[in-house]
C-alpha cells in the first residue's frame, strides 16, 4: 500500500510557493490545510514534529484577506521552527519532557521577522508573513546531553524516522527539520548548529542545510550550547529558499553582540557563479567512505564541466587535528554559563542546569535512556570561564580550524573548499564560517538516499557561498523527495 501522490501545492518550494500567494494564484488558507493534512497523515510514523501550532489555520485565514501591497515575502508559506527556538505561544523544550511546560511569551527574533502578525495578534516590524505550522522534533537537549545518544532521540518527542526508510540515520540535532523537509511536511525549516547540527540532518534527508556565519542571525531566543558556534539556520528544498529565508532572518538584535558586528551580505544569487570560481577539493579525510567519495567525485564533475577551476588539498592542520582528536572542550565549558542564562527566564521547569540533572535522576526511566554524560561534564566546571583550560581550548580550536586550517586554503585565493558527505562542518563551526550541505545523486544510490558533498566559505562570504551552492545544485538536478510510504 501506498499513499496517493502528494497535492501539487507540496511540490512548490517556498519562493515558488511565495510568488503564488503574492500574486493571489494559491491562497495561504489553501497552502497551510494542505500541508497541515499531510502533517496529520505521516508524523505519527515519522515524528518530525514536536508541537503542532493550534493557530495555524487561523492565521493562513487571514492572511488571505491582506491586500497584495502589503504581502510580506513569505506571505502564507508553512514553515516548522527546531523546538530550542522561541515562538510565542508555543512550548520551547529542547525536547526534554522537563521543559514541556516552558511556554514562552515572546517570539526569538528570528522568528518574529519570519512570521505572520495574525498568530498572536501584534504587527510586527519586518514580519514576512510565513505561518508556523508548529515545532519540529530534535534530539535532545541539540544533542548535548549525553555520549551515544541516538541522533533524532529525544524524550519529549520519540525517535524520529528518517523518510528514505528506518534503517537510514537521521542525523542530528536538527533532525526533526531535516525529516520535515525531506518528507514535505513543511515548505522549508528552521534548525540550530553548534558543530554540524543542520548539514548533518540535510545530508541525511537529501536535503539543502545552510549553516550561516556565526552572528549573521541573531541567536537571541534560542536554547543555546556554545556562544563561540551557535547558530540558526535554514534548512530547505532548495538554494534559492535558503537565501530568501537568509535575507528575512539576517540582521542585528540588541541582545546579541555577535549580530551586531557583522554587516548583512548582499544574497542576490548569481546565476554564472560556477563560471571561473576556484574551489579547493579537501581529499585526506581519514574517515571518507567509498559511497562520500563516489559522491564527492560526481559533483567535481559537475563543476568541472560547469566552467569551475578545482584544486586538490589535504586540510593544512591535519596531522595537528588528527593528534588532538574529536573535542568538546569549548561546549562544555560553555554549556553551563550560557544554558543557565536561558533557564533563568523559565517560568515553568527547570531554572539551572542543576535542577535538569537532578529532574533527570529523579525520573531515569522516562529522562535517561541514553544518560547524562555531557550535562555532568558541564556541570562540573565553575561556570564562568575563568579555567585556563578554556582558554587553551578555545585558542587550539580558532589556530587549527581557521587562522592556520580554513583561512589558510582560502588565502591562497579559494572562493571555498570542497568536503565530501559533511567532513569538514566541526571546521567550519569552530571557525564561524559558513557552510552548506547539498545532496549528490550518484549511481550506487539511484532510487535511494542520495550522497552528499559540504562547501565552506570564508567568514561573510554566505551570499558567494550560495551562488556557488545554487549552481552546483542545478548541475546536480536539484532535490529529489524520498519515496511516499503509507503511514
Amino acid at each position: 500500500m501506498t499513499l496517493p501522490l502528494p497535492d501539487p501545492i507540496l511540490d512548490l518550494d517556498v519562493c515558488a510557493l511565495a510568488g503564488a500567494t503574492r500574486r493571489g494564484d494559491l491562497t495561504p488558507s489553501e497552502i497551510t490545510r494542505t500541508y497541515l493534512a499531510r502533517l496529520g497523515a505521516l508524523n505519527p510514523e515519522l515524528r518530525a514534529v514536536i508541537t503542532v501550532n493550534p493557530h495555524a489555520q487561523a492565521t493562513a485565514d487571514a492572511l488571505d484577506d491582506v491586500p497584495e501591497a502589503q504581502r510580506g515575502a513569505l506571505h502564507g508559506v508553512p514553515l516548522l521552527i527546531k523546538d530550542n527556538i522561541d515562538v510565542a505561544g508555543l512550548p520551547t523544550t529542547a525536547g526534554s519532557v522537563l521543559m514541556k511546560g516552558h511556554v514562552p511569551a515572546g517570539d526569538a527574533p528570528l522568528v518574529a521577522r519570519l512570521r505572520a502578525a495574525g498568530a498572536v495578534m501584534v504587527a510586527r516590524l519586518r514580519a514576512a508573513g510565513a505561518v508556523i505550522l508548529g515545532k519540529a522534533n530534535m534530539t535532545e537537549w541539540a544533542n548535548f546531553m549525553t555520549l551515544g545518544m541516538k541522533n533524532g532521540y529525544s524524550s519529549l518527542g520519540g525517535q524520529t524516522v528518517n523518510p528514505w526508510g528506518p534503517e537510514h540515520d537521521t542525523g542530528g540535532s536538527s533532525s526533526g527539520s531535516g525529516v520535515a523537509v525531506a518528507a514535505r511536511l513543511c515548505a522549508a525549516a528552521i534548525g540550530t548548529e553548534t558543530s554540524g547540527s543542520i548539514v548533518s540532518p540535510a545530508h541525511a534527508s537529501g536535503v539543502i542545510g545552510l549553516k550561516p556565519t556565526l552572528g549573521l542571525i541573531p541567536r537571541t531566543g534560542i536554547v543555546p550550547i556554545s556562544h563561540s558556534q551557535d547558530t540558526a539556520g535554514p534548512l530547505t528544498r532548495s538554494v534559492r529558499d535558503a537565501a530568501l529565508l537568509m535575507s528575512v532572518m539576517a540582521g542585528p538584535d540588541a541582545d546579541d553582540e555577535a549580530s551586531r558586528r557583522l554587516p548583512v551580505p548582499d544574497l542576490t544569487l548569481s546565476e554564472s557563479a560556477l563560471t571561473g570560481a576556484d574551489l579547493v577539493v579537501i581529499r585526506d579525510e581519514p574517515n571518507m567512505s567509498e559511497a562520500e567519495g563516489a559522491a564527492l567525485a560526481h559533483a567535481e564533475n559537475m563543476l568541472s564541466a560547469a566552467g569551475a577551476e578545482l584544486h586538490s588539498a589535504d586540510f593544512p592542520t591535519r596531522a595537528e587535528l588528527e593528534a588532538a582528536g574529536w573535542r568538546l572542550d569549548v561546549l562544555v565549558y560553555e554549556f553551563k554559563p550560557d544554558l543557565n542564562a536561558y533557564l533563568s527566564t523559565v517560568t515553568q521547569g527547570p531554572k539551572t542546569l542543576a535542577q535538569v540533572i537532578e529532574h533527570n535522576d529523579a525520573d531515569p526511566d522516562t529522562c535517561l535512556r541514553y544518560g547524562q554524560h555531557l550535562l555532568l561534564a558541564a556541570q562540573a566546571t565553575r561556570g564562568d570561564l575563568s579555567e585556563p583550560a578554556y582558554a587553551r581550548a578555545r585558542e587550539r580550536d580558532l589556530r587549527l580550524a581557521r587562522t592556520r586550517g580554513l583561512d589558510e586554503l582560502f588565502a591562497r585565493g579559494h572562493d571555498a573548499a570542497l568536503f565530501p558527505g559533511i567532513h569538514g562542518c566541526d571546521l567550519a563551526a569552530a571557525a564561524g564560517y559558513p557552510s552548506v550541505a547539498l545532496p549528490v545523486p550518484t549511481e550506487t544510490g539511484a532510487g535511494g538516499k542520495p550522497g552528499g558533498v559540504l562547501l565552506v566559505g570564508p567568514a561573510g562570504s554566505d551570499g558567494r557561498l550560495l551562488s556557488l551552492a545554487a549552481g552546483l545544485n542545478r548541475e546536480l538536478g536539484g532535490v529529489k523527495f524520498p519515496p511516499e510510504r503509507a503511514p
